[in-house]
Order: C-alpha cells, then sequence, then structure tokens
C-alpha cells in the first residue's frame, strides 16, 4: 500500500491531499488568514451568561457567535481549573509543573452550571468543533495537547493506553513506561502510533507538551479576554502529527519553504523518513495535475459519485443527516443470481463510501440504503467489510448493523464544517450549468467496460471535439479500450450533437440504452 500526502501552495491557500494507492481520500485546506477557531486551539475567555435550562453557558470566545460550553464538558477539576488561571492572572504562580499546587474538591458530575460559573467569570477553554452554520464553537474547558506519541491532560493523573493497540503486554509496556516519567498533576494517553516506541522517544515528547503548556501559562498573565493563548500546529504539521505512521512512501511539495518546514518536522517525529519528502519544481505539469487529483475532485465531489462497473451512489443532505443510496446501474449481470450481485455492488459502494466520509468529512447521521440482500450471512460479510474500510478513520464513528431492508446507520464525529466542492460548470450553450466536460471521458469509458462482452461491434457517436481527445496521442483513449477490453471501438463525430452528448450503437446501427 502506497500512502502519498501531496501539498499544493497557492497565493491564499495550501492544499493537502492524501492519496492511497494513488486514490484522493482525505482533502484539506488552509486559507491564508487562517482558521481562528481551529479544533485544539485554547483561549482565555469569559463567560457571558450561564443558561439553567440548557445546563451550559455561553462564552465570548471572540467569535462572532457565543461559543456553547456545556456542563459535561467543564472537566471534574474544574475548580482547580479556574483558581489556576486566577493566581497565573494575578502573577502569583511562577510554577506551571503542578506538582506543588493544590487541587480544589471535584464537581458534582450531574450537577447545574449555576453552582460553578458566573458571568463575566475568566475561564480557559478549548475549541472541540469548529464553527458549523449558523452555530459558533463548541467547547470544553477540559483540556488536551497532542503530541506525536502523547496526549497531554492537566489536572489529572489518569494513564490511558489507546485501544487500537490489541497486545495487552504492549498497553502494560507503555503504561508503566508513562507512568514512570510524568510529573504530577498531569495526566496522559498515549496514542496508537506509540506502539514499540522506547523510553526516549516516548520522554522527547513529553517534554515537548509540558513545554508547550509552559508557554502557554507565561501568556496567561498579559493575555486580554478573549484572545488565543495556545494554537494548533500549521495544517502540514498536525495532518502529519495525526496521520503519519511507517506506510507513507512519499510527500510532495511544491512551496520551497513549506518544503523545509515539513522536512524540520519529520527530523523531530520521524528522522528515517525525511528522505520521503521531495520538492516538486516541475513547470510544466502542476503539481495535482501531475497526480490526477484535479481530476479526482471532479468526480469525487457532486450528488451523483460513480464507481467501478456502473454502479453509482446517489449523495443528499440536510443539516445533520446523509442519505446515501447506492445503485447497480444498467450494468450487465454476469453473477450466478441476483444475491450475488447485490453483494458484489454493494461491496464496492462500500469502500466508496468509507472514502467518500473521509473526503468530504461528512459528520452527524449517515443512512445508507445498500442494495437488498436476503441472505443474513451476506449481510455480515457486508458489515464486516465496511467496517474494515473505515478502521483508518480518524473521527470517531459507530456502525449499525444492516437492517433486513438493507439500511446501514453510521454516526461520524463531525468536527468541522463539511468539505464541499462545486463540481457543475456554466453550460457554455449558455443554458443554466452542466456537469464538468472531464467528467465525460470517464463515463463513456463505464460503458465501454460494461458493453464490451454484450455485443460484436460498438460505434460511439459524439461531439467532434470530444471525438478528437478520444483519439488523440499514442497510446490514445481508445487505444488503451482495445488494450484492456480486447474491443475495438469505432467513434463517429457529430456536428448536430451538443458537446455532452454521446450514443452508442450495437452493429445493426440500433441504439443502446
Amino acid at each position: 500500500m502506497n500512502k502519498e500526502l501531496i501539498i499544493r501552495s497557492g497565493e491564499n491557500a495550501v492544499d493537502f491531499a492524501l492519496l492511497k494507492d494513488g486514490k484522493l481520500i482525505e482533502l484539506h485546506k488552509e486559507e491564508e488568514k487562517g482558521n481562528q477557531f481551529q479544533v485544539g486551539d485554547i483561549f482565555i475567555a469569559k463567560i457571558r451568561k450561564p443558561v439553567a435550562g440548557l445546563n451550559a453557558a455561553f462564552v465570548n470566545v471572540g467569535f462572532e457567535k457565543d461559543a456553547f460550553l456545556h456542563y459535561h464538558d467543564l472537566g471534574p477539576n474544574l475548580l482547580s481549573y479556574l483558581k489556576f488561571i486566577k493566581l497565573v492572572s494575578a502573577g502569583k504562580i511562577k510554577d506551571f509543573t503542578l506538582k506543588n499546587f493544590p487541587f480544589e474538591k471535584e464537581i458534582d458530575k450531574d450537577g447545574s452550571i449555576m453552582d460553578v460559573l458566573s458571568a463575566n467569570q475568566s475561564i480557559l477553554v478549548q475549541v472541540v468543533k469548529e464553527p458549523i452554520s449558523t452555530k459558533g464553537p463548541r467547547i470544553s474547558s477540559e483540556l488536551s495537547l497532542a503530541g506525536r506519541f502523547l496526549v497531554l491532560v492537566p489536572f489529572s493523573d489518569r494513564v490511558s493506553v489507546s485501544q487500537k493497540i490489541d497486545s495487552r503486554e504492549e498497553k502494560d509496556r507503555l503504561k508503566k513506561m508513562v507512568q514512570a516519567v510524568k510529573p504530577k498533576g498531569f495526566g496522559v494517553i498515549v496514542r496508537t502510533v506509540a506502539e514499540g516506541k522506547n523510553t526516549a522517544e516516548i520522554e522527547k515528547d513529553l517534554q515537548n507538551l509540558i513545554n508547550r503548556w509552559t508557554a502557554m501559562c507565561k501568556r496567561l498573565a498579559t493575555a486580554h479576554h478573549p484572545s488565543k493563548v495556545l494554537g494548533e500546529l500549521n495544517k502540514a504539521s498536525s495532518i502529519l502529527r495525526d496521520v503519519f505512521n511507517d506506510t507513507f512512501t512519499g510527500i510532495q511539495i511544491d512551496d520551497e519553504e513549506l518544503y523545509q518546514e515539513t522536512k524540520d518536522y519529520l527530523a523531530e517525529i520521524a528522522p528515517e523518513k525525511q528522505k520521503i519528502v521531495k520538492f516538486y519544481q516541475s513547470k510544466d505539469v502542476p503539481l495535482f495535475e501531475k497526480y490526477h487529483i484535479e481530476r479526482q475532485i471532479k468526480t469525487s465531489f457532486g450528488k451523483t459519485v460513480s464507481m467501478s462497473k456502473g454502479a453509482y451512489l446517489i449523495i443528499e443532505h440536510t443539516e445533520a443527516l446523509h442519505v446515501i443510496d447506492v445503485n447497480s446501474g444498467n450494468r450487465s449481470n454476469k453473477a450466478s443470481s441476483q444475491e450475488d450481485t447485490a453483494l458484489e455492488v454493494n461491496l464496492i459502494a462500500a469502500a466508496e463510501i468509507a472514502r467518500q466520509l473521509r473526503l468530504r468529512d461528512m459528520g452527524g447521521i449517515i443512512v445508507v440504503d445498500f442494495i437488498d440482500m436476503q441472505n443474513p450471512d451476506n449481510r455480515k460479510v457486508l458489515y464486516d467489510f465496511l467496517k474494515e474500510e473505515m478502521s483508518d478513520d480518524k473521527a470517531k464513528h459507530k456502525i449499525l448493523p444492516p437492517s433486513k431492508f438493507g439500511l446501514v446507520q453510521i454516526t461520524r464525529q463531525r468536527v468541522r464544517p463539511e468539505v464541499n466542492i462545486k463540481t457543475k460548470e456554466e453550460n457554455p450553450n449558455g443554458d443554466g450549468e452542466i456537469e464538468a466536460p472531464i467528467l465525460i471521458i470517464d463515463k463513456i469509458s463505464s460503458e465501454v467496460e460494461r458493453l464490451k462482452n454484450d455485443y460484436k461491434k460498438i460505434v460511439l457517436n459524439a461531439h467532434p471535439f470530444v471525438v478528437a481527445y478520444l483519439k488523440k496521442g499514442f497510446p490514445s483513449i481508445r487505444s488503451k479500450w482495445l488494450f484492456e477490453h480486447k474491443k475495438w471501438v469505432k467513434i463517429v463525430p457529430r456536428d448536430a450533437y451538443t458537446y455532452l452528448e454521446y450514443h452508442f450503437f450495437d452493429e445493426n446501427g440500433k441504439e443502446i440504452n
């Protein structure tokens, strides 16, 4: 498996594309101005108003809409936090390690917001969900600082290890190692990538996090309210921190400064992998074109998503619910039964759905209408396959088994706005919008694959521009069809057709539907 990160720098933004075996699975953008409210950012802020009916408080963090802080997101050691912030802001604490700081009693887990917070009170909060639609950020006062191998949790003593580490012996080893080196007053969560790491690597990561905590505390004495006192890493570093592992085979970057920053960051977290970072300097072919990312963006977004063998997905959205319909298309049925056909299409769809959820960063409730299957064993095969395909997804998610109607319900954590890219373009004939012209070649190629075994002769009629594109170069697209499908397709230009119109005919001149 090849995993590559492609980073393109533009005038106003930097785009990040994550490829798995050449296929686009994640797409991120960092605007030049930067998102002031990224997940992980920590703010010193003031309570605007606690609301008893919601058991929550609205907090002014500097966004146009107040942030929302629920009682359950306060953390058990809220009183210790509030006391610490007050003393640090007043300059009465110089030692930020917490080893000599007297903790207050924990708050009642089922208590009332009115008993612990009041208007105009200073509080340290962290963004857990970015502003989405008309809502302000969702925040928590239970802070955590994410590193490469560890997550540092101030005002806690608990050590926990990622559930994705299967070995009980390795979990025990990591837990004992962290308990031996962590400072008093701090809890630690051991991340999955810490598996197999030695004490020196763990200690270095822990010290980096302690240094970040100390630097943040030093800012509190002079910080105005509201203001950001600790920001997330830049996008390149945060993506590498969260998704980078030994399976990465390449990182391509077309900006020299960003290339150097990335090499420097890799030198800290994985020095042996520095050699996979390459500076892309070609002026002839843009970086995203070189890796066919632009084409994949146009074919992967939009209401309809084509898959192999003529199958396709229909994706519909509401604010909190997404509905995905799986369609087999007008494909030839070469399977031994309808049940086998349904399973084959459903497995193709499951892989594409797992990719789409990550690519679009879809969250909330997702309902998938798979093709009905009567055999419970096949429904279990589909369920297990979908779970495996989504196992690399970093967003928290839960999948329910398929119902007898073929419906699968998925919940997926939503912490930032969904990626939404417009794929339709203005119609050159001046009448509304049309699908991106680049998609027509993929559609025609898919049709050729579908028809190859059912007809002795296939004739394609299309607009002269499309015909010219299919015939140009060596090997041309038509030549590739011959190599792949052992089928020569006669192509006829038709001046009367619109740009994206095409029709297939058989050896008798009858149109193929």
